[in-house]
């Protein structure tokens, strides 16, 4: 009987799940967020200082600060 109040304690305990933050960490989430060299950030609309460059995936956009732009050697 004893063995069963312990495997039954052990069991409740074990149920537990502290509560957490929910979300990505900062780092993780502007890692996976940015584009271009990691000089750019994927949004929906670029701000009005951006320009936008490439997308990111199919509905976002990466918006890249001009002086960030590379330079296009044309003939």
């Amino acid at each position: 009987m004893r063995s069963l109040q312990l495997i039954l304690v052990v069991f409740v305990l074990l149920s537990y799940v502290p509560p957490v933050r929910s979300g990505l960490n900062i780092y993780i989430k502007r890692m996976f967020d940015s584009c271009w060299l990691l000089k750019g950030t994927c949004r929906e609309s670029c701000q009005p200082r951006e320009i936008f460059n490439i997308f990111c995936g199919t509905q976002y956009l990466c918006c890249i600060d001009p002086e960030d732009m590379p330079t296009l050697f044309v003939k």
